[in-house]
């Protein structure tokens, strides 16, 4: 059966991106799609002067997309006069949605949904890897697609970026090598799945922002998310206040030296988090102290979480899942941000203690020799590239590993 491609693109001041998107779709070598866009904003903005800009852009953007003749286009217009987000519903998770939600309303259910961002670059394969991807998985109900950042020609914004990325590619890294159903790197730019399975979660969420890591938890709670393919998606390195968390916020809350939201947690608060898990099967049987017990008092509000998952569900198979349901992502995230405040504050240390308790063999010494005395702000541009090449090898390897290991 040929895969159908069904491309969700949100737009709000993406005009000068356009152009190089809409040719990396010329240039797939799988030609099978159709482009949804919702052009977007909120309709009291054009009572705000600031916003004008952004305003103008949109509609040019409009008028841009109406001309391309060459790609079926489906727009959805959030942006001309009177066709604006009321206050209390828009933003990048709305129009994710709204997109998503017309697609699912046309779509042949084993259509895929590709979740894309004008100012990502896609290489000619994309398409083609990932519908092979759900071709050899067809029960998966979802795709986190490794990513890699652009770096621009500004300094100050690349050495942001590697930052960011070295952040979620430590904490990615050690969910792999738990081997943790949360493992996934949650990029509304990078992400893809059958419309089945869109459905049957309910769809995506609207959240003020954080939509792509929410759907993706969704996705997991009912079925299997792959971690690999053979391609990657290349996200902008731009600085970005349109989200309240994501990228550009961690690039902007960066440049004020500010990284507490995005702190290199430490590798031993993650086998915690694996004790924890490998305990479900034991917490079916009897009540066991485990490793987040403490945390768990305090975020639900009750002395034993595990009583009632046992009167609810009666095999271990499924209270185990309703377990792994219960201690999902944004649970272990809190977990991690709470243990890391308090006693692993040192992002300089907790970096190197990973990798070289877990790297050290597969590192160089030439390129070890370079942590002495390591420390963000001070190390050189082109080290913390080589940093971040590093893990991103170690990472596609986890990957694919872990997508061999469930299948």
């Amino acid at each position: 059966m040929k895969t159908k491609f069904h491309l969700a693109l949100p737009i709000l001041n993406e005009l000068e991106n356009l152009p190089d998107f809409l040719n990396d779709l010329r240039q797939q070598d799988n030609q099978n799609f159709i482009l949804w866009v919702c052009v977007n904003h909120y309709e009291h903005w054009r009572n705000i002067p600031e916003k004008q800009e952004q305003i103008n852009n949109n509609e040019k953007s409009l008028t841009y997309l109406k001309s391309i003749d060459d790609i079926e286009i489906r727009i959805i217009d959030k942006a001309s006069q009177g066709k604006g987000w009321p206050r209390k519903k828009g933003g990048v998770g709305w129009a994710r949605k709204t997109l998503m939600d017309a697609i699912a309303s046309e779509a042949e259910n084993h259509n895929l949904i590709i979740s894309m961002d004008a100012d990502t670059r896609y290489p000619e394969n994309y398409l083609t890897a990932i519908g092979n991807t759900f071709s050899g998985n067809p029960a998966a109900t979802g795709l986190s697609v490794p990513y890699y950042h652009r770096l621009c020609n500004n300094e100050e914004n690349n050495r942001l970026i590697l930052r960011y990325e070295i952040y979620m590619r430590n904490y990615a890294l050690n969910m792999l090598r738990i081997g943790n159903p949360y493992a996934f790197s949650a990029l509304g730019s990078a992400m893809a799945f059958p419309v089945w399975a869109y459905k049957k979660v309910g769809g995506l969420t609207p959240v003020i922002s954080g939509e792509d890591f929410y759907f993706l938890q969704k996705l997991v709670k009912n079925g299997l998310v792959l971690f690999w393919t053979d391609t990657i998606a290349k996200p902008s390195p731009r600085l970005s206040d349109r989200v309240v968390f994501g990228t550009g916020p961690a690039l902007i809350k960066g440049n004020s030296g500010d990284w507490s939201s995005y702190p290199i947690y430490h590798h031993t608060l993650f086998e915690k988090i694996k004790e924890t898990f490998d305990l479900f099967p034991v917490l079916f049987e009897k009540d066991v102290p485990a490793p987040m017990d403490d945390f768990f008092k305090e975020q639900f509000k009750e002395e034993n979480i595990w009583k009632p998952l046992r009167n609810n569900f009666k095999d271990q198979k499924n209270f185990i899942r309703a377990c792994i349901n219960k201690v999902d992502g944004l649970r272990i995230l809190q977990y991690l941000r709470k243990q890391q405040e308090s006693t692993f504050p040192d992002n300089n240390k907790n970096l190197v203690d990973f990798l070289f308790s877990f790297y050290n063999r597969k590192m160089d010494e030439s390129f070890k020799k370079h942590f002495k005395d390591f420390d963000f702000d001070g190390a050189a541009l082109c080290f913390l590239d080589l940093i971040r090449d590093f893990m991103f090898e170690q990472e596609m390897k986890l990957r694919k590993e872990h997508d061999k290991s469930d299948i």
